[in-house]
């Protein structure tokens, strides 16, 4: 079935992205039309496909006459944008976002079962991450693997709720939430159960292929075992908007 057409009263606006020309609809956000145009703006909490969360703030960009920094995922593009997505000051803010997301939990590649296959590590790898300038939280979190095919390892845990936007959103379980605040939270399944006593869990998987680290992963992988596949939840979305 062909994509419908977009609404006729939406309006097509020009901008420029580091200096180049582009036209989008201006319902569009930044990262999207990035990203379309083979743009790389990193992000670990914004999916295609899900709604927009903007907590991971790894998808800053500049605009042009602004002093402030805005989320790529959640500024949609209007006419007449200046858009810098990779500027030495961007680059400084993405490095230390990574460094707090590293010293908050217990990430040891080394011995992950998502090693060469994380989000995390990728990113850090790209921005030149090689050690940390702040002290590690050292906090012991647990691992729940009560769950007779997954596992979930609150020390690799990132808090980008992937988990609990495709499980509410696509899936419909809404197994998956989060409890506490601040550096205190942590994703939960059924008002603090275990996993493997859920009620509502229809053990999809679909929580463990969106999560970007080794939080969620398959029972039984080893080292560097675990990979995962995100393409599903663009098609699964499309399909239902095209019903």
């Amino acid at each position: 079935m062909p994509i419908p057409a977009p609404p006729t009263n939406v309006r097509v606006v020009t901008f420029q992205i580091d200096g180049r020309d582009y036209s989008a609809r201006e319902d569009e956000t930044i990262i999207e039309v990035a990203r379309e145009n083979g743009i790389p703006i990193p992000s670990l909490c914004y999916l295609e496909g899900l709604s927009t969360w903007g907590a991971c703030r790894l998808c800053l960009v500049e605009l042009a006459g602004s002093p402030r920094l805005v989320a790529a995922c959640a500024t949609q593009v209007a006419e007449g944008l200046q858009i810098y997505t990779d500027t030495p000051r961007l680059q400084r803010y993405r490095r230390t976002i990574l460094e707090l997301l590293f010293a908050e939990r217990n990430h040891v590649c080394s011995v992950c079962v998502s090693n060469g296959h994380c989000e995390l590590q990728a990113l850090a790898q790209r921005y030149g991450l090689d050690h940390v300038r702040v002290p590690y939280r050292h906090v012991a979190y647990e691992v729940d693997a009560s769950h007779e095919m997954f596992r979930v390892d609150h020390n690799r845990c990132i808090l980008c709720t992937r988990c609990v936007r495709v499980c509410d959103e696509v899936e419909g379980a809404h197994t998956w939430d989060v409890m506490g605040r601040g550096s205190d939270c942590r994703v939960i399944t059924d008002m603090n159960r275990p996993w493997g006593a859920s009620d509502t869990c229809t053990s999809c998987g679909k929580c463990v292929q969106v999560c970007p680290t080794g939080a969620l992963v398959k029972q039984g992988t080893s080292v560097g075992e675990m990979t995962k596949d995100l393409h599903f939840l663009p098609y699964i979305t499309r399909r239902r908007h095209n019903r």
